[in-house]
Formats: C-alpha cells, structure tokens, sequence
C-alpha cells in the first residue's frame, strides 16, 4: 500500500534527550515497529470498486451531526482525518432512511429527502481527495427508535421490545412494510448520487431488519414470519429494491449479527441458513454480533479476546464464496493480518482504533507501529457518551479525535520549562503534550514506578488493555526527552529548584476510608484480612481465593473489578452495595459485562446494605429492613471510591503565590474521574501555556472546542 506522505517527526526530537523508557509495573509483549502485513496492505476489489488495503472504518455513531440530520463540518473533519490515515475503506455511521419512525440516536445523519445530498456529497468529495473509498449504512431503527424523541410510536416485527423494559413496538402492516423497503431504495440511490461507492444495508443489532430476520423479536404468522425464508423475506425485498437503483456495477454490503449470543435469538448455523435467502444480492457480507441488550458483545467488552470474531467471518466466506468484514477489538496489525492472510475475512474493521488513533493504517505501513495510540475497549467516551448520556463521542486515550497530531505543529514563543508532579496518566499526557510544542520538561514521581492509580489497577488481569496505554506513555515521553525522575517527590522546594515557566499537579487520588468504626485501624495492615483497592491490586496474585470466603464492600466500578479478579480465582463472594443497585458509575457496557459476571458466578448481592462495623473476621451490617446482621469473611475488600490527593497542590499554590508561575491541577486531584478525564485535563496544558503567553492561540482548536 502506499500512503502519502509520512509521520512527521514528533517535535523537539532534535535537542538531547533521555532515551529510557520509564518504569511501568506491569509488564507487556514489546512493539514491533515494522511488522510484516502484506496481505492486510495489499488492495482489493467488488464490484469496480478498488480499495488501497484491507483496512475498513466500520460505522459508529458519532452525534456530530447537525439537529436536522445534515452533516457537520465537524463530522468532514472526523472522517477526513481517517482518510488521511490510510484507511482502505471508511463506512460511515448509520443514516436514516424513514423519519421520524426509523430514527435513531439523538443526532443522527438523515437521507430520506434529496435536501441531503449536498453536504453528503461534500462529505464524500473530501475522502475521496485522501484516497478512502468511502460506503454509507443505510438504516431503519425499528423498535430501537425512541418514540419520546420520535413523537411517533416504534415499529418493529411483532411487539417486543429491542431490550427488556424498553417501549413495546407496533406491528408492522405489510402497506408499512412496503413503504420501507421503498425508503431503503430510496436512500441508496441519493447515496449513489451523493457520491458514496457503495452502500451497507444494517440487518444486525437489534434494529428494524434484524428484528424480522430475528426469532427472538419475530413471532409473526404470515408470509414475514416462521421460517427462515419468511423472515428473510423483508431483507430480499430491500436488496431487490436496492439493486434496481443502484444498477449491476454497485457495491451492496449488508451487516448482520451473525450470532444474536441470546436465547430464542439465532445462532451462527441460524444465520448462515437465514443468509441463503439473501446472498444473491449481498457483495459482502460485514460479520458481527449480538442484539441491544447484550452490547457486551456487540460494542466488545475489554476482556474480549483480539478477533474473537474472525471463525464466523470464515464460516460465511467458506459457505458463499462472499468477501466478509469482520471486526472485534483488532488493536494489533499482526492479528489483522493474521485474519486476512489465513483467509478468516478479506476486510478487517478497525473501529475504536481509529478513534484512538486515525493513522494507525498510515503507521502501520510507514514502520511507526510502535507509534500507534491502541484502543483500550473501555468504551466510555465512544459509546457510553453516545448511548447513554446523549453526547458526542470522545475517546479515552485520544484528548482530540479531530484534530489528533495537528497540535504538535506549534511551537512555544520562547524557551519554556514545565514541571510536572505526578506520573499517572494525566501527569504523563501533560509532559508529553508540553515537551511535543518544545517545553523542557521534567516529571516527578515520588513511586519507583509510573502510573499512578491506573498502574495499580492494571495488575488485575482483566485490566491489562490499559497497561499497554502506560506503556505507550512512557515510550511516548522518552521519544520527546521528557526527564522522568522516579523516587522523587514533587515538594515545593524540589519544584523551585527546577525554575519552572508552569507548573503541573496530578497528583491523583487514594482510596477512600469513611470513618467506619473497626475500618481504618484494620484496612490494608500487617495481619489483617481486610484490604482497600490498593491491597487488592498489591496482592493480586498472591492471595490464596480459591473456595474462601470474601466480601467485597462497595459495587462501583471499583468493587466490581475486585469481584470479577477475585471470582475468577475461585472465591466465594458476598457483594455488599449501600445504593439499590449495582454499578451505578459504569458506563452501559462494562455494567451488563458485570451484570453478566455476577449472575454467571451466583455472587451473593446484597443492595440497599450499609457497612456498620468492621471486626476480625465479620462485618456488621444494616440490612434493607434495618436489622443489625454479622457477615463472616477469609478476606474483605472495602472499595468505596477514591478521593482527591490535593494537599500538593494547595502547598505548591502558596509557594508560587506571588511568582507568576501558575500551578495547574489536573486529573484526580482536581476532581476524582475516569482515565478519559485525567488525559483530557493532561492536554489542557497548551491552555496553560497560552495563558503564560508562551504558546500562539491555535484558532483550529479553539473553533473545534
């Protein structure tokens, strides 16, 4: 494959710097920077339509649209950044072929008037200029529309929901039925003329098509119901139609959850039966999985395997002779070369990799794939924001999805120094960030190791994505000559001593210890069986679980991880959540992960329960209805949150007073949050410089923000 152009340099690679890479507790695999993809680069055609490689961007909601459904300039932008980056093919995200009925999301894209066309055209016309081939999902919500955004009720097959509780749909008519195969047609021809090569058609997912194709959702007894030819009926249609528009020299992709992963719904030989009523007129088939109220697996989870999806992609593309997509929390290009080069799939989807990183193709092929800002499949600023909190998407490990690098083209206005206090991930984000725009550059870290809170975390093995994200840190840091300086605390006289321009505190956080009477005298002590976070974490691996009784007191996002470590090691496990319910803090997929985990290991959950007292080897506990009960233990685990560790801040606060240095608090100890806040505030730090007038404005940024 050839990409123009190549990586720039990171800035201020030219002064001295340390080339020591800084120590991160958990080990990982190292980095191949020149892995071999032949096959993954090498182009391929359907349909006359060529692709530059195997790589495809998967469609995934963004809420950037315009309220109108028009395309925004921030949405060009998003999607220009990945062409840019190499990618080979980019599907963009689902787009509504009948309003207000099929409708879905808070912002989606419309194409059902030809008022539409234009601004997609310019959507297409700016991937084309980076050499992306670029396709649409077309879509119909079904039962997943929200008729209190609607204004009308939901339609599905039958009349169950898309999720438990969710809003029960109307049933189809078959008048209904033909006006949205018509609206498909429809929408697939302005994609034709608005420039897109090629158009995929969403039966997955628990929407409109899915829900017919679907056993689970589809209990109808006329010609639309039963057998799988009758519930294939509906996709024929829609493909028949479809082609009839487009003509014989046009891409048509269709999605599919190949396995619904859910009782009643279809399996993988269910689908492939389903997909012999379809295939005539499919040019590929994109491979996914699970419906609305199992995201766990449809939007992976972290503990999902690396391509755990590639055997069902081979089952398709061995049963049709159909090119397939296939995607599933691919991160490294060994693995998606792997899946291409041993015929598993002929196109990989890289989805929230390319958020994190919208040139990993580019990197790939240039030989910086030591260089690429992974994935860690926490699912908090790219879906949970989308989904459930009505925002446009973010990403964790990414601070600016849309601008990306661009920030490393600026230059300080003068020689600048900034010290940095606290090596976790907003402390490292800040350093690398300030020394890439030219700062000198020192961090403090009073531990042996880097990392901070996230660094403890990540010895509990179902957290080890994220240790790969301190890891490229700490490559990132030795690449742009930040000193890291371990075993050093960050006092206000050592900070002095460095003569900083700005000064940066991320000093993070620390469990939280209520003054629960027995609690503090025993927590995380020599002897004791009773253990914060940090305990757990500390003896991740050495603590003797299995068959022994453990209580996990608190069922936040903090809690659960100890529950789910410590039942897969065995344990016995009683769960005790103060709030009525469990996993209050999660973002929606890591919580039905965990719902999941709880039921499958029969943990004993006890909600609306408080801690009273902490004794040897009971607690004493408030029950629901207010009586007074003892719980016995082998090991506790208090896990009740975090709190902020500020008191450095306020110390180096009153010594600068007065200096003209500012001290910026960044992370957990300005407010205790998520990796996404602490990379976020670490980014904030070319704010800072601006305000000490030692950075230019950036006028792009400040219109993105």
């Amino acid at each position: 494959m050839t990409v123009t152009g190549g990586i720039p340099s990171a800035p201020g690679l030219a002064r001295p710097r340390r080339l020591d890479v800084a120590p991160v507790a958990v080990p990982v695999a190292p980095c191949d920077p020149h892995p071999r993809t032949p096959a993954l680069l090498s182009p391929f055609s359907v349909r006359g339509m060529t692709l530059r490689n195997r790589v495809v961007m998967p469609p995934m909601g963004t809420n950037f649209a315009l309220p109108d459904g028009t395309v925004s300039d921030t949405q060009i932008a998003y999607y220009a950044q990945r062409a840019r980056g190499g990618v080979g093919l980019i599907i963009v995200e689902n787009i509504c072929v009948s309003y207000p009925a099929g409708s879905n999301g808070t912002t989606q894209l419309r194409i059902d008037h030809d008022r539409y066309v234009p601004r997609l055209w310019e959507l297409t016309e700016q991937l084309h200029r980076h050499g992306s081939k670029v396709a649409i999902q077309l879509n119909h919500a079904g039962a997943s529309a929200n008729p209190a955004r609607t204004g009308v009720p939901a339609q599905s097959s039958g009349e169950r929901p898309s999720k438990p509780g969710g809003t029960s749909p109307v049933p189809m008519d078959v008048e209904q039925i033909a006006q949205v195969v018509a609206d498909f047609a429809a929408a697939a021809r302005r994609a034709q003329r608005a420039g897109f090569d090629a158009v995929e058609i969403h039966a997955g997912h628990s929407y409109l098509l899915c829900q017919f194709l679907s056993p689970y959702y589809n209990t109808r007894t006329d010609s639309y119901g039963g057998s799988p030819q009758n519930r294939a009926r509906i996709v024929r249609e829609v493909l028949a139609a479809v082609r009839a528009q487009v003509g014989p020299r046009y891409p048509v992709l269709v999605r599919i959850s190949a396995d619904d992963l859910v009782a009643g719904g279809n399996t993988l030989a269910e689908s492939v039966e389903l997909m012999r009523y379809m295939v005539d007129e499919i040019d590929v088939i994109d491979v996914s999985a699970a419906l609305a109220f199992n995201l766990q697996y449809q939007i992976d989870s972290m503990d999902l395997p690396d391509g755990w999806r590639a055997d069902m992609a081979r089952r398709f593309r061995e049963e049709f002779g159909r090119p397939t997509i296939i995607s599933g929390n691919i991160r490294d290009p060994k693995v998606a070369e792997r899946i291409v080069a041993d015929g598993q799939s002929d196109l990989v989807a890289i989805g929230r990799g390319l958020i994190a990183d919208p040139w990993w193709v580019r990197k790939v092929a240039d030989g910086a794939a030591n260089t690429i800002l992974a994935c860690i499949s926490c699912n908090i600023g790219c879906a949970d924001h989308r989904i459930r909190l009505d925002r446009p998407i973010r990403c964790t490990v990414n601070p600016d999805i849309i601008g990306h690098e661009a920030y490393q083209d600026r230059r300080v206005t003068r020689p600048a120094k900034v010290v940095v206090v606290g090596g976790g991930v907003g402390g490292f984000e800040a350093a690398c960030t300030a020394a890439e725009v030219g700062c000198d550059v020192v961090l403090l870290e009073g531990r042996d190791v880097v990392g901070g809170v996230v660094g403890d975390a990540v010895h509990l093995p179902a957290k080890r994505r994220i240790a790969g994200f301190l890891h490229h840190l700490a490559r990132r840091a030795a690449r742009v000559g930040v000193d890291v300086r371990t075993g050093t605390w960050g006092t206000p006289s050592v900070v002095a001593s460095l003569s900083p321009d700005l000064v940066v505190n991320a000093t993070g956080s620390a469990p939280l210890v209520p003054p629960v009477p027995g609690l503090r005298e025993r927590i995380d002590q020599p002897g004791s069986a009773v253990y914060s976070i940090l305990g757990a974490t500390a003896h991740a691996e050495d603590l003797d679980l299995d068959g022994r009784q453990v209580v996990v007191v608190g069922a936040g996002a903090v809690g659960l991880d100890v529950v789910e470590h410590v039942t897969a090691r065995g344990a016995r496990v009683t769960l005790v959540e103060r709030l009525g319910t469990v996993g209050a803090d999660l973002d929606l997929i890591t919580r039905m992960q965990m719902v999941e985990m709880l039921e499958k290991h029969d943990v004993d959950v006890r909600t609306s329960t408080s801690l009273l007292e902490v004794k040897d080897d009971h607690l004493v506990l408030e029950a629901p209805d207010g009586a007074t009960v003892e719980h016995g233990f082998d090991l506790a685990f208090v896990c009740l949150g975090m709190r902020a560790v500020d008191e450095p801040y306020r110390d180096l606060v009153a010594h600068f007073a007065g200096s003209g240095v500012e001290v910026l608090n960044i992370g957990d100890s300005a407010r205790v949050g998520r990796i996404i806040d602490a990379t976020a505030g670490g980014r904030d730090v070319l704010l800072a410089l601006e305000r000490e007038g030692l950075l230019s404005p950036d006028v792009a940024a400040a219109q993105r923000r």
